[in-house]
Protein backbone atom coordinates (compact mmCIF):
# COMPACT_ATOMS: atom_id res chain seq x y z
CA UNK A 1 0.00 0.00 0.00
CA UNK A 2 1.10 3.28 -0.80
CA UNK A 3 0.82 6.87 1.34
CA UNK A 4 0.41 9.70 -0.51
CA UNK A 5 0.49 13.02 0.74
CA UNK A 6 -2.57 15.31 -0.59
CA UNK A 7 -1.49 18.89 -0.72
CA UNK A 8 -4.86 21.47 -0.28
CA UNK A 9 -6.58 18.10 0.25
CA UNK A 10 -9.41 20.12 2.09
CA UNK A 11 -10.67 21.93 -0.80
CA UNK A 12 -12.94 21.63 -3.49
CA UNK A 13 -11.08 19.32 -5.89
CA UNK A 14 -8.35 18.00 -3.34
CA UNK A 15 -11.06 16.51 -1.13
CA UNK A 16 -12.35 14.85 -4.57
CA UNK A 17 -8.99 13.37 -4.71
CA UNK A 18 -8.93 12.12 -1.20
CA UNK A 19 -12.30 10.40 -1.63
CA UNK A 20 -10.87 8.56 -4.99
CA UNK A 21 -7.44 7.62 -3.15
CA UNK A 22 -9.66 5.72 -0.41
CA UNK A 23 -11.45 4.41 -2.30
CA UNK A 24 -8.43 2.81 -4.51
CA UNK A 25 -7.15 1.96 -1.04
CA UNK A 26 -4.63 4.41 -1.01
CA UNK A 27 -3.13 5.26 2.57
CA UNK A 28 -4.09 9.45 2.42
CA UNK A 29 -1.88 12.15 4.36
CA UNK A 30 -3.85 15.39 3.71
CA UNK A 31 -2.36 19.24 4.56
CA UNK A 32 -4.02 22.63 4.12
CA UNK A 33 -3.97 25.39 6.57
CA UNK A 34 -7.89 25.76 5.78
CA UNK A 35 -8.15 29.46 4.80
CA UNK A 36 -10.20 28.06 2.18
CA UNK A 37 -10.84 24.14 2.74
CA UNK A 38 -12.96 22.65 4.68
CA UNK A 39 -11.99 20.14 7.56
CA UNK A 40 -15.55 18.54 7.09
CA UNK A 41 -14.32 17.72 3.26
CA UNK A 42 -11.65 15.24 4.86
CA UNK A 43 -13.43 11.96 5.33
CA UNK A 44 -11.87 9.13 7.72
CA UNK A 45 -9.82 7.40 7.47
CA UNK A 46 -7.63 10.09 5.76
CA UNK A 47 -4.96 11.74 8.50
CA UNK A 48 -5.26 15.99 8.35
CA UNK A 49 -2.70 17.96 9.38
CA UNK A 50 -3.63 21.33 9.55
CA UNK A 51 -0.91 23.66 8.56
CA UNK A 52 0.79 25.98 5.68
CA UNK A 53 3.02 24.06 2.76
CA UNK A 54 5.06 27.39 2.88
CA UNK A 55 6.32 26.54 6.34
CA UNK A 56 8.78 23.82 5.85
CA UNK A 57 9.33 22.71 9.36
CA UNK A 58 5.44 21.58 9.49
CA UNK A 59 6.33 20.07 5.83
CA UNK A 60 9.42 18.19 7.37
CA UNK A 61 7.58 16.93 10.38
CA UNK A 62 4.49 15.77 7.93
CA UNK A 63 7.15 13.68 5.97
CA UNK A 64 8.77 12.60 9.07
CA UNK A 65 5.95 11.21 10.30
CA UNK A 66 4.82 9.49 7.25
CA UNK A 67 6.34 6.85 4.71
CA UNK A 68 5.37 9.12 1.95
CA UNK A 69 5.62 7.95 -1.43
CA UNK A 70 4.00 10.39 -4.00
CA UNK A 71 2.46 13.93 -3.37
CA UNK A 72 -0.62 15.58 -4.99
CA UNK A 73 -0.12 18.97 -4.54
CA UNK A 74 -3.77 21.39 -5.41
CA UNK A 75 -2.71 23.83 -2.43
CA UNK A 76 -2.84 27.69 -4.11
CA UNK A 77 -5.02 30.87 -4.27
CA UNK A 78 -6.75 30.59 -7.35
CA UNK A 79 -8.54 33.71 -7.61
CA UNK A 80 -7.90 35.45 -11.11
CA UNK A 81 -9.31 39.05 -10.21
CA UNK A 82 -7.73 39.37 -6.52
CA UNK A 83 -4.54 38.10 -8.25
CA UNK A 84 -4.94 40.97 -10.23
CA UNK A 85 -5.04 43.49 -7.63
CA UNK A 86 -2.35 41.70 -5.54
CA UNK A 87 0.46 39.41 -7.30
CA UNK A 88 2.53 39.53 -4.72
CA UNK A 89 -0.08 37.13 -2.50
CA UNK A 90 -0.07 35.08 -5.59
CA UNK A 91 3.77 34.36 -6.18
CA UNK A 92 4.35 34.22 -2.50
CA UNK A 93 1.59 31.11 -1.81
CA UNK A 94 1.41 29.76 -4.83
CA UNK A 95 5.51 29.67 -5.97
CA UNK A 96 6.85 30.12 -2.00
CA UNK A 97 4.67 26.72 -1.38
CA UNK A 98 5.76 25.19 -4.36
CA UNK A 99 9.33 26.00 -3.40
CA UNK A 100 8.41 24.60 0.24
CA UNK A 101 6.78 21.31 -1.07
CA UNK A 102 9.57 20.36 -3.55
CA UNK A 103 12.37 20.81 -1.06
CA UNK A 104 10.27 18.96 1.36
CA UNK A 105 10.08 16.37 -1.68
CA UNK A 106 14.23 16.27 -2.00
CA UNK A 107 14.95 16.36 1.99
CA UNK A 108 13.06 13.09 2.34
CA UNK A 109 13.96 11.87 -1.41
CA UNK A 110 10.15 11.59 -2.73
CA UNK A 111 10.67 11.23 -6.37
CA UNK A 112 6.45 11.97 -7.80
CA UNK A 113 4.18 14.92 -8.07
CA UNK A 114 1.15 15.50 -9.83
CA UNK A 115 0.45 19.47 -9.50
CA UNK A 116 -2.27 21.18 -9.97
CA UNK A 117 -1.86 23.71 -13.15
CA UNK A 118 -4.50 25.81 -15.31
CA UNK A 119 -5.63 26.14 -18.70
CA UNK A 120 -4.77 29.83 -17.52
CA UNK A 121 -1.31 29.65 -18.55
CA UNK A 122 -2.25 29.82 -22.24
CA UNK A 123 -3.65 33.15 -21.66
CA UNK A 124 -5.56 33.72 -24.87
CA UNK A 125 -4.99 31.15 -26.79
CA UNK A 126 -3.86 31.70 -30.80
CA UNK A 127 -6.25 28.16 -31.73
CA UNK A 128 -9.25 25.75 -30.79
CA UNK A 129 -8.93 23.39 -29.38
CA UNK A 130 -5.35 24.25 -27.23
CA UNK A 131 -3.11 21.62 -27.11
CA UNK A 132 -0.21 21.52 -24.68
CA UNK A 133 2.43 22.00 -26.65
CA UNK A 134 0.95 25.73 -27.86
CA UNK A 135 2.40 28.84 -26.44
CA UNK A 136 2.07 29.66 -23.18
CA UNK A 137 1.45 33.51 -22.04
CA UNK A 138 -0.86 34.39 -19.12
CA UNK A 139 -2.78 37.01 -18.84
CA UNK A 140 -2.86 37.20 -15.16
CA UNK A 141 -0.64 36.53 -11.98
CA UNK A 142 -2.65 33.23 -10.91
CA UNK A 143 -2.04 31.95 -14.24
CA UNK A 144 1.61 33.17 -14.52
CA UNK A 145 2.12 31.55 -10.99
CA UNK A 146 1.42 28.64 -12.00
CA UNK A 147 3.61 28.51 -15.52
CA UNK A 148 6.16 29.69 -12.73
CA UNK A 149 5.26 26.60 -10.82
CA UNK A 150 5.64 24.23 -14.28
CA UNK A 151 9.35 25.55 -14.83
CA UNK A 152 10.24 25.29 -11.44
CA UNK A 153 9.16 21.53 -11.62
CA UNK A 154 11.19 21.29 -14.98
CA UNK A 155 14.40 22.33 -13.11
CA UNK A 156 14.08 19.93 -9.92
CA UNK A 157 13.03 16.71 -12.38
CA UNK A 158 16.36 17.43 -14.41
CA UNK A 159 18.54 18.76 -10.63
CA UNK A 160 16.93 16.04 -8.62
CA UNK A 161 15.17 13.19 -10.18
CA UNK A 162 11.72 14.23 -9.25
CA UNK A 163 9.43 13.50 -11.37
CA UNK A 164 6.21 15.47 -12.21
CA UNK A 165 2.73 15.61 -14.22
CA UNK A 166 1.61 19.19 -14.39
CA UNK A 167 -2.20 18.83 -15.35
CA UNK A 168 -3.86 22.14 -16.87
CA UNK A 169 -7.15 22.47 -15.65
CA UNK A 170 -10.35 24.10 -17.80
CA UNK A 171 -13.49 24.29 -15.59
CA UNK A 172 -13.79 21.82 -12.88
CA UNK A 173 -17.74 21.34 -11.76
CA UNK A 174 -20.56 18.65 -10.36
CA UNK A 175 -19.93 16.84 -6.83
CA UNK A 176 -19.67 13.39 -5.07
CA UNK A 177 -22.64 12.52 -3.61
CA UNK A 178 -21.46 8.90 -2.51
CA UNK A 179 -19.51 10.66 -0.17
CA UNK A 180 -20.80 14.13 0.05
CA UNK A 181 -18.48 16.44 -1.36
CA UNK A 182 -19.52 19.06 -3.52
CA UNK A 183 -18.33 22.29 -3.86
CA UNK A 184 -17.90 25.60 -1.17
CA UNK A 185 -16.03 28.50 -2.14
CA UNK A 186 -15.90 32.23 -0.31
CA UNK A 187 -16.61 33.99 -2.40
CA UNK A 188 -17.94 31.73 -4.91
CA UNK A 189 -16.49 33.08 -8.70
CA UNK A 190 -17.55 30.05 -10.65
CA UNK A 191 -20.70 29.60 -13.57
CA UNK A 192 -22.37 26.52 -12.37
CA UNK A 193 -22.63 26.63 -8.57
CA UNK A 194 -23.81 30.25 -8.97
CA UNK A 195 -26.12 29.70 -11.37
CA UNK A 196 -27.35 26.98 -8.55
CA UNK A 197 -27.29 29.40 -5.95
CA UNK A 198 -29.74 31.48 -8.01
CA UNK A 199 -32.01 28.30 -8.39
CA UNK A 200 -32.08 28.40 -4.38
CA UNK A 201 -32.89 31.59 -4.20
CA UNK A 202 -29.84 32.27 -2.17
CA UNK A 203 -28.74 35.39 -4.83
CA UNK A 204 -28.96 37.02 -8.54
CA UNK A 205 -27.29 35.58 -11.17
CA UNK A 206 -25.06 37.73 -13.35
CA UNK A 207 -23.26 36.78 -16.24
CA UNK A 208 -21.09 39.42 -18.10
CA UNK A 209 -20.80 39.50 -21.84
CA UNK A 210 -22.55 38.15 -24.82
CA UNK A 211 -20.83 39.95 -27.29
CA UNK A 212 -18.30 37.73 -28.43
CA UNK A 213 -17.71 36.04 -31.02
CA UNK A 214 -19.50 32.61 -30.58
CA UNK A 215 -22.48 31.21 -32.07
CA UNK A 216 -24.89 32.74 -28.91
CA UNK A 217 -22.63 35.90 -27.54
CA UNK A 218 -21.47 34.44 -24.46
CA UNK A 219 -18.43 32.61 -23.45
CA UNK A 220 -17.48 29.06 -24.50
CA UNK A 221 -15.94 26.75 -21.56
CA UNK A 222 -14.84 23.40 -21.43
CA UNK A 223 -16.60 21.85 -18.21
CA UNK A 224 -15.15 18.57 -16.77
CA UNK A 225 -16.58 16.14 -14.07
CA UNK A 226 -14.77 16.95 -10.92
CA UNK A 227 -14.89 13.09 -10.15
CA UNK A 228 -13.32 12.42 -13.92
CA UNK A 229 -10.42 14.94 -13.18
CA UNK A 230 -9.62 13.36 -10.19
CA UNK A 231 -9.41 10.08 -11.54
CA UNK A 232 -7.07 11.81 -14.41
CA UNK A 233 -4.72 12.93 -11.48
CA UNK A 234 -4.43 9.07 -10.01
CA UNK A 235 -3.95 7.76 -13.98
CA UNK A 236 -1.15 10.37 -13.77
CA UNK A 237 0.42 9.07 -10.34
CA UNK A 238 0.61 5.57 -11.52
CA UNK A 239 1.76 6.71 -14.42
CA UNK A 240 4.87 8.51 -12.65
CA UNK A 241 5.19 5.44 -10.97
CA UNK A 242 5.70 3.19 -13.73
CA UNK A 243 8.92 5.29 -14.79
CA UNK A 244 7.04 7.98 -17.05
CA UNK A 245 8.18 10.80 -18.38
CA UNK A 246 7.48 14.27 -16.68
CA UNK A 247 5.11 16.83 -18.72
CA UNK A 248 2.00 18.98 -18.38
CA UNK A 249 -1.54 17.26 -19.51
CA UNK A 250 -4.76 18.89 -20.53
CA UNK A 251 -7.90 18.00 -18.75
CA UNK A 252 -11.04 18.58 -20.07
CA UNK A 253 -13.57 17.39 -22.06
CA UNK A 254 -12.41 18.20 -25.59
CA UNK A 255 -16.13 19.85 -25.61
CA UNK A 256 -17.24 23.55 -25.43
CA UNK A 257 -20.42 25.05 -23.58
CA UNK A 258 -21.59 29.04 -23.60
CA UNK A 259 -22.69 30.44 -20.22
CA UNK A 260 -26.00 30.70 -21.80
CA UNK A 261 -26.32 26.98 -22.86
CA UNK A 262 -24.77 26.49 -18.91
CA UNK A 263 -28.08 28.15 -17.30
CA UNK A 264 -30.47 26.46 -20.06
CA UNK A 265 -29.06 22.77 -18.78
CA UNK A 266 -29.70 24.73 -15.47
CA UNK A 267 -32.99 25.25 -16.34
CA UNK A 268 -34.03 21.73 -17.58
CA UNK A 269 -32.27 20.22 -14.72
CA UNK A 270 -33.25 21.58 -11.56
CA UNK A 271 -36.70 22.81 -13.20
CA UNK A 272 -36.46 26.33 -11.90
CA UNK A 273 -36.55 29.60 -14.05
CA UNK A 274 -32.88 31.01 -12.91
CA UNK A 275 -33.32 34.67 -13.74
CA UNK A 276 -30.04 36.23 -14.51
CA UNK A 277 -29.06 39.71 -15.20
CA UNK A 278 -26.93 40.35 -18.58
CA UNK A 279 -23.71 42.62 -17.72
CA UNK A 280 -20.85 44.04 -19.54
CA UNK A 281 -18.01 41.78 -20.49
CA UNK A 282 -15.22 41.36 -17.62
CA UNK A 283 -11.60 42.10 -18.93
CA UNK A 284 -9.19 39.40 -19.49
CA UNK A 285 -11.91 36.72 -20.26
CA UNK A 286 -11.39 35.17 -23.46
CA UNK A 287 -14.21 34.18 -25.82
CA UNK A 288 -13.10 30.48 -25.93
CA UNK A 289 -11.46 28.12 -24.28
CA UNK A 290 -11.35 24.44 -25.15
CA UNK A 291 -9.20 21.66 -24.46
CA UNK A 292 -7.22 18.75 -26.29
CA UNK A 293 -7.19 15.89 -24.34
CA UNK A 294 -5.68 14.02 -26.66
CA UNK A 295 -2.63 13.61 -24.81
CA UNK A 296 -4.03 12.39 -21.53
CA UNK A 297 -6.15 9.82 -23.19
CA UNK A 298 -3.07 8.37 -25.65
CA UNK A 299 -0.49 8.83 -22.39
CA UNK A 300 -2.83 8.45 -19.04
CA UNK A 301 -5.14 6.55 -20.83
CA UNK A 302 -7.74 8.91 -19.24
CA UNK A 303 -11.45 9.10 -20.64
CA UNK A 304 -14.01 11.69 -19.02
CA UNK A 305 -16.96 9.93 -18.97
CA UNK A 306 -19.70 12.56 -17.54
CA UNK A 307 -21.27 14.81 -19.88
CA UNK A 308 -22.44 18.33 -18.85
CA UNK A 309 -26.08 17.27 -17.72
CA UNK A 310 -24.42 14.60 -14.96
CA UNK A 311 -22.36 17.44 -14.08
CA UNK A 312 -25.19 19.88 -13.06
CA UNK A 313 -27.31 17.26 -11.80
CA UNK A 314 -24.55 16.00 -9.58
CA UNK A 315 -23.72 19.54 -7.90
CA UNK A 316 -27.28 20.80 -7.48
CA UNK A 317 -28.02 17.32 -5.39
CA UNK A 318 -24.97 18.31 -3.28
CA UNK A 319 -26.44 21.77 -2.92
CA UNK A 320 -30.00 21.11 -2.48
CA UNK A 321 -28.08 19.08 0.39
CA UNK A 322 -26.26 21.40 1.53
CA UNK A 323 -27.49 24.83 0.77
CA UNK A 324 -25.69 26.86 3.33
CA UNK A 325 -22.26 24.25 2.34
CA UNK A 326 -20.05 22.36 4.74
CA UNK A 327 -21.44 25.22 7.69
CA UNK A 328 -25.15 24.08 7.56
Amino acid sequence: MKTILVAGGAGYIGSHMVALLLERGYEVVVVDNLCTGHWQAVKAPAKLRVGDVKDQAFLDRVFTEFPIDGVINFAAFSLVGESVGNPLKYYENNVGGAVSMLTAMKNHNVKKIVFSSTAATYGEPEKQPIEETDRTDPINPYGASKLAIEGLLRWCDGAYGIKYAALRYFNAAGSNADVGIGEDHHPETHLIPNVLAAALGKKSLELFGDDYPTPDGTCVRDYIHVRDLVEAHLLALEYLDRGGESGPFNLGSGDGYSVKEIVETARRVTGKEIPAAMKPRRPGDPPTLIASNRKAKEVLGWVPKRGLEEIIADAWAWHQSHPNGYEG
